[in-house]
């Protein structure tokens, strides 16, 4: 029921919530909203309707499975399917209160493709730092806010620090202890080192632990080490390689190949380091040299 209550919740602000035109169990849904169908009867749609691609695809990265399993599909055999042991150690663990935001995030931002009615590889998604917002806009006047940045951005970090590893937390209701970070500081853009470029752009936004971020000893307006250079360009290229919702924006602002967004970050980091040259990392000794 929790799952049915999800999606009528959405339909209620984006009326398409699947690639196709028309579906049972989404209408049933609606009739929920409409007051039409009372909750026992939309449980018995959802148990009839509701599970027939989720629990198929739910494994499925791109065109293959990931190697890590949550449950076991045992419908044919007893009626249900078999939770394991991953599961609860992700349930089990301190950033397990991350997974909704994040999953919000990810929902809010492939619907707005679905409901704007274009492909989610054309969507081109901004950002809105004193907001603490992405959006989109759909014309000159139009704009449409999709969901926070920290709940976007947190999924490859897995609830650490960019820089020093040390846990974050952007669950809601909580104190956030996650900055959003420009790798590349944003008063480069003041002084006109930049360009062109968008440094408010997701490519260079990061989450940082407040110590890293603006503590003592913090980053503030510095370059980080060129070792932060490697891990900035590995974390793009993971959102676009698992075809996260904002790849084509990635693409759109750092390269159509690895090659030319590795060259796109050096790039930056020359014209960086040349307009402040002064590099930081940070002191903790809890540090990871391992990559995120």
């Amino acid at each position: 029921m929790p799952f049915a209550r999800e999606i009528a919740r959405h339909l209620k602000s984006a009326e398409r919530q699947a690639t196709s035109r028309s579906s049972v169990f989404l209408e049933a849904c609606r009739s929920f909203n409409r007051g039409q169908l009372s909750s026992d009867q939309l449980r018995a749609e959802t148990v009839r309707r509701g599970f027939n691609n989720v629990i198929d695809a739910f494994h499925i990265v791109g065109s293959s499975d990931v190697p890590t399993r949550f449950f076991h599909d045992e419908r044919a055999t007893a009626k249900g399917i078999r939770l394991t042991d991953e599961f609860r150690r992700l349930m089990a663990d301190a950033q397990a209160d991350s997974l909704a935001p994040e999953a919000e995030a990810r929902w809010r931002l492939v619907e707005t493709a679905w409901n704007l009615d274009v492909p989610s590889r054309v969507l081109e998604v901004r950002t809105d730092l004193e907001a603490n917002e992405l959006f989109v806009t759909t014309d000159a006047t139009r704009r449409i806010s999709i969901v926070g940045v920290r709940d976007a951005l947190n999924g490859y970090q897995k609830g650490a620090c960019f820089y020093c590893n040390q846990p974050i937390t952007i669950g809601r209701g909580e104190s956030l202890d996650a900055d959003v970070d420009h790798f590349f500081p944003k008063r480069l853009d003041h002084v006109g080192w930049f360009g062109g470029v968008n440094i408010d752009g997701v490519w260079n936004l990061v989450l940082a632990c407040t110590q890293c971020n603006r503590g003592a000893g913090g980053k503030f307006d510095l370059i980080p080490h060129i070792q932060y250079l490697e891990r900035l360009n590995l974390r793009n290229n993971w959102l676009i390689d698992s075809h996260h919702p904002l790849r084509e924006t990635l693409i759109a602002q750092t390269g159509a190949t690895e090659q030319k967004r590795a060259s796109f970050l050096q790039q930056c980091d020359q014209l960086a380091i040349d307009a402040i040259p002064s590099r930081w990392r940070p002191s903790s000794s809890s540090v990871a040299d391992s990559l995120l």
